[in-house]
């Protein structure tokens, strides 16, 4: 590559989204030192603790990148489908030869290192639904298209429920973004999707014959207001027997197929449980932390929930309570904001795209990014249940980290060779 080559090439990539992810690994970095800080070997480089080990990751996760960024972008496009079936083969293999850690059997041991394949199938869902869509971005959106690319998401989900990891599986549901940038789901499937959540919360709190009744009167007295009218009358009917339809099958899912610790956890949001000792002491301890850091913090180092492991699992899936406790509001408002700009970013990145494969790629990237980020800080205050998720780029973790830079790198590629892609 000549100097005028090269000088056009590192001009084009978006150095700002960059610094963000770097940004968020050097802070994920310091908060895993301070939540499993070992007396005996304090050192940040340290390789028998976990942040010493974080360290390789990130240094390796840095080669990751710029290799990415060399090599041709349309590489990953004819190379989609490969690496899709290569994930599956370890999701399944996984299955087969994995360790069970925590009661999930999602990791394959590779010496000292554990590889979790669910990580890397969220970068080899979003290329290969990027690649179909794409030949299909011409025609018109049919119910055809949406049905394969739908297909090519619960492959790997259902893969992914049977180590079970539940946390893992949720995640690829917000691909459901992309569906609606491309026009596969309109605005009222959205807000049918909407009144299934509604219904679906509704129908843990409330009787279920008593919610159907509900619906009943609501129904009739609709059926009544708009009697000069039979299609609206057909309409409603159809709406209430599937409404009460789905209230009867969360009732059986509730009770049959959820483990008894998830529907706890849901018992526990929703206030019909209360078990500070219990399930819900994670939770519990989570708050105490985050609310011990009040407006600035106790400092670097000098949070007493992190120190002393109230928190299980804290430079895990609960690493943000690290943050809000040593911190306090005002550091945790700030790394917020950091997320909040790298997500408006991608999505300007996403709508700046020349092909509708990069930018139905940007739009996976984006929402798998913005689940992770909403669902791993909402658990840790409560907000919503927990189901154990990586914070992006924060949380320790080799497999979460590498995948989520590949994942991310990958659109900085596209995006740095748009011009050429659409020629």
């Amino acid at each position: 590559m000549n100097k005028l080559g090269e000088k056009n090439f590192f001009g084009r990539i978006d150095w700002l989204t960059i610094l963000l992810w770097f940004i968020l690994c050097i802070i994920g970095w310091f908060n895993i030192h301070a939540a499993v800080l070992d007396p005996e070997h304090p050192g940040l480089f340290n390789l028998a603790t976990n942040y010493g080990k974080q360290s390789i990751y990130i240094f390796t996760a840095v080669i990751i990148g710029f290799c990415i960024l060399i090599i041709d972008a349309k590489f990953f496009i004819s190379a989609s489908p490969i690496i899709y079936v290569v994930v599956i083969l370890l999701l399944i293999a996984v299955l087969i030869v994995g360790r069970n850690v925590g009661g999930n059997q999602a990791w394959i041991p590779l010496g000292s290192f554990r590889l979790q394949p669910s990580e890397f199938g969220k970068l080899a869902t979003c290329l290969l639904l990027a690649m179909y869509l794409s030949t299909q971005s011409n025609k018109n959106p049919n119910t055809k298209t949406l049905l394969i690319g739908a297909l090519i998401v619960l492959v790997p989900v259902a893969l992914v429920m049977l180590q079970p990891d539940t946390g893992s599986a949720l995640a690829f549901f917000a691909l459901i973004f992309v569906f609606y940038r491309e026009g596969y789901v309109g605005n009222n499937l959205l807000l049918l999707g909407g009144l299934a959540i509604l219904l679906f919360v509704l129908a843990l709190l409330v009787n279920q014959w008593i919610l159907i009744g509900i619906l009943l009167l609501i129904g009739g007295l609709l059926a009544y207001a708009l009697r000069k009218k039979r299609k609206y009358l057909i309409n409603i009917g159809i709406l209430f027997v599937a409404c009460a339809t789905y209230i009867l099958c969360v009732d059986f899912a509730y009770e049959h197929v959820l483990q008894p610790h998830q529907r706890n956890r849901i018992d526990i949001i929703l206030g019909k449980m209360d078990d500070p000792r219990g399930q819900g002491y994670n939770l519990n301890q989570s708050k105490i932390a985050i609310g011990s850091g009040q407006l600035f913090g106790k400092g670097y180092l000098n949070g007493t929930q992190t120190k002393y492991n109230f928190v299980p699992e804290q430079s895990t899936d609960f690493i943000f309570c690290t943050i809000g406790e040593e911190w306090g509001f005002v550091g945790s408002v700030v790394l917020v904001g950091i997320y909040l700009t790298l997500l408006l970013r991608l999505v300007h990145l996403a709508e700046r795209q020349r092909t509708a494969f990069a930018r139905i790629y940007a739009y996976g990237v984006a929402s798998i990014l913005f689940f992770h980020f909403f669902i791993n800080i909402g658990m840790t205050i409560g907000i919503v249940p927990v189901i154990g998720i990586p914070l992006p780029f924060i949380s320790y973790g080799g497999s979460s980290l590498w995948s989520f830079t590949i994942l991310l790198f990958i659109l900085l590629r596209f995006d740095s060779s748009r011009k050429g892609l659409n020629g």
